[in-house]
């Protein structure tokens, strides 16, 4: 395993020959608060990471054990005028939209505190797995603000508009069970058990094709809202990436050759 860190609160560790990441959230003096630095260092390592064609999957992680992560830093924001909470906007969404918009398969591994900012971060991936201990939610209204991270757009999508919109309004807290039971998250684990269940799905989910990953991700994300027969085009697009490549030949063939297939990656 090898480990490369960006910033001071940014840690990228890779696992299984490179194939999977795991995007560790370490500011633990922070309860890993986002800052303007650790929003920059998330989308940086995001772009990086998106850029690598040897990356299958993404595990987003965290470092503290009492939380994934608290949401924005607001000690940070108390000091702020608005012209710096002007300037800090493009920062702070860039880490989000660097988690949403990677071209891989991502996974949240979810335990304690993952809430306002924390849980945008989770919701920004593709499955969430959590632990026993996970607390969720989206407070912003509750401090004068609304979910800025994608929360009123990604929770609607996994839970449906009126679910949504009674979390946002509320600004309640889920504790684990109950974040099961709603959608908030997909997969329930026992205590402490979190980023090992979330690290070997990703392992199961990098044995395959990394063309036919990408593509899969493709076609799920933007067929997302359109209509039956415009997401059957998107995933015909995405199929054609797919059809005529080196990946789809060594499938084949090691199907018929009952072998493990050695993906070309292209």
């Amino acid at each position: 395993m090898s480990e490369e860190r960006y910033g001071e609160s940014v840690l990228v560790r890779r696992h299984a020959d490179g194939h999977v990441a795991e995007l560790a959230l370490d500011r633990p003096k922070a309860m890993n608060a986002v800052s303007t630095g650790m929003a920059r260092s998330i989308g940086a390592a995001c772009a990086a990471l998106g850029a690598d064609p040897g990356v299958r999957v993404v595990v987003l992680t965290s470092t503290h054990e009492r939380a994934f992560c608290v949401g924005a830093d607001l000690k940070e924001r108390n000091s702020f005028t608005d012209a710096d909470l002007r300037r800090q906007r493009p920062v702070t969404r860039g880490a989000y939209t660097g988690v949403l918009e990677l071209p891989v398969p991502t996974v949240a591994a979810v335990h304690g505190y993952a809430l306002g900012g924390g849980f945008e971060l989770a919701l920004s991936c593709d499955v969430i797995v959590a632990d026993r201990t996970a607390v969720v939610g989206l407070p912003e209204v509750s401090v004068g603000v609304i979910p800025g991270g994608g929360g009123t757009q990604l929770l609607p999508r996994r839970v449906g508009a009126a679910r949504a919109a009674e979390l946002v309004f509320t600004a309640r807290r889920v504790e684990a069970a109950e974040a099961r039971e709603l959608g908030l998250v997909d997969q329930l684990v026992d205590e402490g058990r979190d980023r090992e269940e979330a690290l070997a799905l990703a392992g199961r989910i990098a044995a395959n094709s990394p063309v036919g990953l990408r593509a899969a991700k493709r076609a799920l994300r933007l067929g997302q809202g359109l209509d039956l027969r415009a997401g059957l085009e998107v995933e015909d697009a995405a199929w054609r990436t797919v059809a005529f490549s080196g990946d789809r030949a060594e499938g084949v063939a090691a199907f018929n050759e009952k072998r493990k297939p050695r993906w070309p990656g292209e």
